[in-house]
């Protein structure tokens, strides 16, 4: 105890320790990220990395290319921070994780925008030169390519930036086709005609992945068909039979009714006497209807009767379904002629049913599946009526060029109820009811336009062909000979692929990919049954589309035959020509030289089809991980990573392409994350306003703090952002920043002279090392899960409540004052404190590191300026420790017991009885014994700093009939205030005297 007066005071705080960083608390992070990222560019940190890592175990997340169209928007900055946060993470394990970026540089994306400037110039694309109008689309890609490429950097995303693969390299085109005639040569590609999504606006077909369905208004009509025989039951001739669709555009090529076998029909015709009197009912009388008995209700309903049951009418049963096999009806418009005139048979159709309608089911198959496929197995084919356009045929009977009614089949004027379809249909007596149906419908996602099923001759992939190993492998074939381009009539080799394989060797492309997805890792793991429920039951792979940006598929078609042909040497030299020339080397006035000597150019149809988007799409693999180009790559690939969309598009693609030419998967594991929503959970959308500009928000806050959001958010689900939220993540951030800079400015001046082992620090510290190793394991196990938000809220939850809150609050008093002239260097404590807290800034810079990316570069960079880049260290390796299971037992009981005491102190400070915990004096009574003897266990002085009180002291209790087990009693303290470390001691005899602690250290 000292009896330095109270006047001295002013001078001590020139003899306490005082945190000291350069490191400031404002972030400005959107000043400082762009430093940052030229440095790394300037340093080339990607290759450093390579480097570093060379001959380590490799990851390969293989990057799932984003069209090159437009500005980054939310959901491409949620993806590629993922992605970055995959590598980051697998790289801070000591892997060798590499990332190539890439953009998906083909397809109506940008042939669409391109087309769109056209049309600002009032210009015909059809009249344009093909080149050219590639040229103008490989240029549109390229402009947004670089526009994107500097846009992702800005996030952090560390990679190959300078060397991405783009789909309209030359090299990737050329393997993308030598892809394709890996199909082709194996016999696993026919073209046939079936009815496929179909974009009249785009006049392309379209895959599921590019189709979005919409809620739609419709015209729903009822349609009466005039039974004209009925071999099983001679009275219903005379009688309609009638059908009910949302389509009415497609009568006009009606060729069959089905029905169901099961169903119960009925005909009837409404009372005489229900019909007096009642003008809009007239056209009925004496007219019999055949509709399935239990829809009979809902059907008058439609027509406009006041009654909604079968008493008003004359009612018999029709006796099931059986009089309708055989039986045939007329079309409404049989007046024309010609394909009108043709009777309409009966079919039976599983697929009918009496959930809607009438029971009754019209069959156009040229635009439908069932439709198709019920009508060509009894002899019906498309007529292919609908061109491109949507617009029926020149030569049509019914709405053709001759007709100045006729436009597209998708112009809701074309089916209203006013429109010429049903004013056709009323003209013949034939229209029933003509209203208003809303339902969901599909659309192109680009133009936003309704599609329709059309049917056209299509090339296809056949998912239930059986495949042979030998030619999954794509191996070289030893003769030549043509290929089944029509899966009618295949050629004498095609048929011999279709018998049966040696055992074991039997596999189709649906059971390969089926078996694929089972040794796949889904995470989440719902992703394989989506993925698999898609796979299961998707038709043939329709790969072809009527566009000219795309690379083409490369066959010549036998002109005789309609078989494609199958010859190495052509197969060669088509692949040169693309690789020297790009997608511009097929042409026609190429073809003989293509073809070669052996071949009459004059007996080949050269094909102008290109292939869909995700055929190039699923073969990055082939030209990105396999080629060589890239050489720190691999595959398969170890991550696919994108939204869960990809189920039916890339996801799906890859594993077709890669089982159908190598017999599995080319990915051992795939990651999906949902969709950002706005702050309320609704869709984004420029109409509504409620968009989030990633570019706007990294200029006014840093890409750090969208990094944040996107590695706190559940991604694997649908997902918020807004500007609470995003509040709400800078507060996070502070905080963490702020963990860094107190570890910063607390290990000013630290040396390794002052470490302090393991067995020889307070429990306390041991405690917290303890903790860490806890945290550490955690993380550790998120990152193997991909569980980032589980990865940065327990590196926030330790740094908020274990550090910031717990202690580094109880270990300050120690920071500041034990050292002095006395002790250079502070006491064992101290040193020991110190100690962890270098443990922990070692450890937690690297745990941030692929989060904040920028920010731990600063706080690296701010205590190791010469030490190179943040990002290039592996995992902390943490000090060893024994079993601490009674030690974290002991502290979690003493932790809680801290936070009763504050609770208990909390009303005097509230009520200002007392400004500070320092100031109060509690004592405790405890019931529970083990509780009892941990605090106990931990000593008086120990227990003060770890409540942070003037005095504490503990006492054991038994009373059964006290319903508190802690009885906490606070007090103000009568003891004087240290004038250095402000705490109240008995020893103090002064307020601003020192304490006995604080005397010994200015010795």
């Amino acid at each position: 105890m000292t009896d330095q007066s109270a006047s001295a005071a002013a001078d001590y705080k020139d003899t306490v320790f005082l945190p000291q960083t350069d490191f400031p608390m404002k972030a400005g992070l959107a000043q400082k990220e762009p430093a940052i990222l030229a440095r790394w560019q300037e340093q080339d940190l990607y290759r450093q990395l390579r480097d570093a890592r060379r001959g380590r175990e490799k990851f390969i997340l293989h990057d799932g290319p984003p069209y090159a169209n437009g500005d980054m928007h939310i959901g491409h900055a949620l993806n590629h921070i993922l992605k970055d946060m995959v590598c980051r993470t697998q790289s801070l394990l000591g892997k060798d994780a590499p990332y190539v970026p890439g953009w998906d540089c083909h397809g109506l994306p940008i042939e669409w925008k391109v087309e769109e400037q056209y049309r600002k110039k009032k210009l015909n694309k059809d009249e344009v030169d093909p080149a050219l109008f590639r040229a103008e689309c490989r240029a549109y890609a390229q402009h947004w390519v670089d526009t994107q490429r500097e846009q992702l950097k800005r996030l952090g995303i560390n990679g190959d930036w300078d060397n991405p693969y783009l789909t309209m390299d030359f090299a990737a085109e050329a393997t993308i086709v030598q892809e394709l005639m890996k199909f082709a040569e194996s016999g696993q590609l026919y073209r046939g005609a079936k009815p496929v999504m179909w974009s009249p606006v785009e006049k392309t077909a379209l895959a599921e992945a590019e189709v979005e369905y919409q809620d739609v208004t419709s015209t729903q009509i009822d349609v009466a068909f005039e039974i004209v025989d009925a071999p099983n039951a001679p009275e219903l001739v005379g009688a309609h039979a009638v059908i009910w669709t949302t389509t009415p555009w497609t009568i006009p090529v009606n060729q069959a009714l089905a029905y169901g076998p099961d169903v119960d029909y009925a005909m009837f015709e409404i009372k005489s006497g229900e019909i007096e009197g009642k003008p809009h009912l007239e056209w009925m009388r004496d007219k019999r209807f055949v509709i399935a008995a239990k829809l009979v209700p809902d059907f008058l309903r439609r027509i406009g009767c006041e009654f909604d049951n079968s008493d008003n009418c004359l009612f018999e049963s029709v006796g099931g379904a059986w009089p309708l096999k055989d039986a045939t009806a007329r079309h409404p418009m049989h007046a024309l002629g010609g394909f009108f005139a043709k009777p309409r048979p009966f079919l039976p159709g599983d697929f009918v049913t009496t959930d809607a309608g009438t029971g009754l089911v019209h069959m156009a198959p040229d635009h439908g599946e069932d439709d198709f496929d019920l009508c060509k197995a009894h002899g019906l084919e498309p007529v292919f009526a609908v061109e491109g356009d949507g617009r029926y045929r020149d030569d049509w009977a019914w709405l053709g060029g001759a007709d100045e009614r006729r436009m597209s089949v998708i112009n809701p004027k074309f089916n209203a109820p006013d429109g010429p379809i049903c004013e056709d249909l009323r003209a013949a007596g034939a229209l029933l009811s003509a209203g208003a149906f809303q339902h969901s419908y599909p659309h192109s996602w680009r133009s936003k336009a309704r599609v329709i099923f059309r049917c056209t001759p299509q090339w296809f992939i056949p998912m239930d062909q059986s495949l042979s190993p030998r030619e999954r492998e794509g191996a070289a074939q030893p003769r030549k000979g043509e290929g089944d381009a029509d899966a009618s009539s295949p050629s004498p080799r095609a048929a011999a692929q279709l018998a049966p394989l040696p055992q074991g060797e039997g596999m189709t492309l649906r059971s390969t990919a089926l078996q694929a997805i089972s040794d796949t890792r889904w995470v989440p793991a719902k992703g394989e049954n989506r993925i698999r429920s898609m796979v299961e039951g998707r038709p043939d792979w329709v790969i072809s589309r009527q566009r000219a940006w795309g690379v083409p598929i490369t066959l010549f078609v036998n002109r005789k035959t309609g078989q494609y042909l199958k010859d190495a040497s052509v197969n060669a030299r088509i692949v040169a020509a693309i690789r020297e020339r790009g997608v511009d080397g097929w042409n026609e006035a190429d073809a003989p030289a293509l073809l070669g000597p052996d071949y009459d150019p004059a007996e080949y149809e050269r094909v102008t089809d290109i292939l869909d988007v995700w055929f190039d799409s699923g073969c990055t693999h082939a030209f990105v991980l396999e080629s060589g180009k890239w050489p720190d790559l691999q595959s398969p690939a170890d991550l696919y990573l994108e939204g869960s969309d990809q189920h039916r598009g890339w996801f799906q693609s890859s594993l077709l392409q890669s089982c159908g030419t190598r017999g599995r998967a080319p990915y051992k594991a795939v990651l999906t994350h949902g969709f950002t929503m706005d702050a309320k959970g609704m869709k984004m959308s420029k109409s509504l306003g409620n968009t989030i500009d990633p570019l706007t928000l990294i200029k006014d806050s840093g890409a750090d703090i969208l990094r944040l959001w996107a590695l706190s958010v559940d991604f694997t689900e649908d997902h918020r952002i807004g500007k609470e939220i995003l509040a709400g993540v800078s507060d996070q951030y502070r905080k963490l920043r702020n963990t860094f800079r107190y570890l910063l400015g607390a290990l000013a001046g630290f040396e390794d002279s002052e470490k302090v082992a393991v067995e020889d620090m307070p429990e306390l510290e041991r405690y917290v090392l303890h903790l860490l190793a806890d945290m550490d394991a955690k993380l550790a196990r998120a990152v193997q899960d991909f569980d980032y938000n589980t990865y940065v809220r327990t590196l926030a939850d330790f740094a908020n409540n274990d550090l910031s809150a717990f202690f580094f609050d109880i270990r300050k008093d120690c920071l500041y004052c034990d050292i002095g002239p006395a002790a250079p260097q502070g006491t064992m404590k101290r040193r020991a404190y110190r100690t962890v807290l270098n443990v922990l800034f070692e450890a937690l810079v690297r745990y941030a590191a692929p989060v904040l990316v920028f920010t731990a570069e600063e706080v690296w960079g701010t205590r190791y300026p010469e030490a190179g880049s943040v990002h290039l260290l592996e995992w902390p390796e943490l000090p060893e420790l024994g079993d601490g299971s009674e030690l974290m037992i002991r502290w979690s009981r003493l932790r809680d017991l801290k936070d009763s005491v504050t609770g208990a102190i909390e009303p005097f400070r509230r009520d200002k009885v007392i400004r500070s915990s320092l100031e109060a004096e509690v004592s405790i009574n405890l019931k529970d014994p083990a509780l009892h003897s941990s605090a106990q266990h931990l000593g008086k002085e120990a227990l003060e700093e770890l409540l942070i009180v003037s005095a504490a002291s503990v006492a054991g209790f038994t009373d059964d009939n006290s319903s508190d087990p802690r009885q906490i009693e606070v007090v103000r303290t009568e003891n004087h205030k240290c004038g250095r470390c402000w705490r109240h001691l008995p020893e103090v005899t002064e307020d601003g005297n020192l304490c006995d602690r604080c005397s010994e250290m200015l010795a």
